[in-house]
């Protein structure tokens, strides 16, 4: 049974993710122990809300190092809706305490250029070629509930990455993968069996 490690880290989405990554047989432990986190084969990280209150959550909770530490060896990290977007660079959404993303991936978080924000509801996606969160769920659709992403231009930003596209108004980033270092900007944990057999397909990298 592989251990999963869910960064506890004052992020809302939480519970509804340990609950779906139990469904699929993961060990999972809620935490910021930098030990546990280190020890555990997968690290998880949600995220909801403001990207500056989240980006600021996690550098109070030691998140930038933990993240950090297990990349340098290649330990896989997979983040969750603004769990992914704190990855990149920054974010242009709105904040009177602006907090810099991670860095780990280059690019700026933006407001959907779309009629109607939020994007919420199910969609289909174009995965990357290769994508291995994808296989044998290239075809279902995901559920998604945000009004920032990054832009689908993160992808010539990145060359390294594998980027799966989706589009609201406008193509932008749906999943990112790199190395130990996954990320969806939809919610896996909500999004039924396709959902759960994408987290299968993680816990199956562990």
């Amino acid at each position: 049974m592989k251990k999963v490690a869910v960064l506890d880290y004052g992020s809302g989405n939480i519970h509804s993710a340990v609950r779906m990554l139990e469904r699929i047989g993961a060990d999972v432990e809620l935490t910021a122990d930098p030990t546990s986190v280190a020890r555990a084969d997968g690290l998880f990280v949600p995220g909801v809300g403001n990207f500056h209150a989240c980006a600021a959550g996690l550098v109070a909770a030691g998140g930038r190092e933990l993240i950090a530490e297990r990349l340098t060896r290649q330990a896989p990290v997979l983040g969750i809706c603004v769990g992914m977007q704190v990855m990149f660079d920054g974010s242009s959404e709105p904040s009177p305490s602006p907090v810099d993303g991670l860095g780990l991936w280059h690019g700026r978080v933006e407001r959907l250029d779309a009629p109607v924000v939020p994007h919420m509801g199910w969609s289909q996606l174009e995965p990357a070629p290769g994508s291995r969160l994808f296989a044998g769920v290239e075809d279902e659709r995901f559920y998604f509930v945000h009004s920032f992403a990054a832009p689908a231009t993160v992808a010539d930003l990145n060359s390294g990455a594998r980027v799966t596209l989706a589009t609201h108004g406008t193509p932008f980033a749906a999943a990112m993968e790199q190395g130990a270092l996954s990320a969806t900007q939809f919610h896996p944990e909500k999004s039924g069996d396709a959902g759960a057999a994408l987290l299968t397909n993680w816990l199956d990298t562990l």
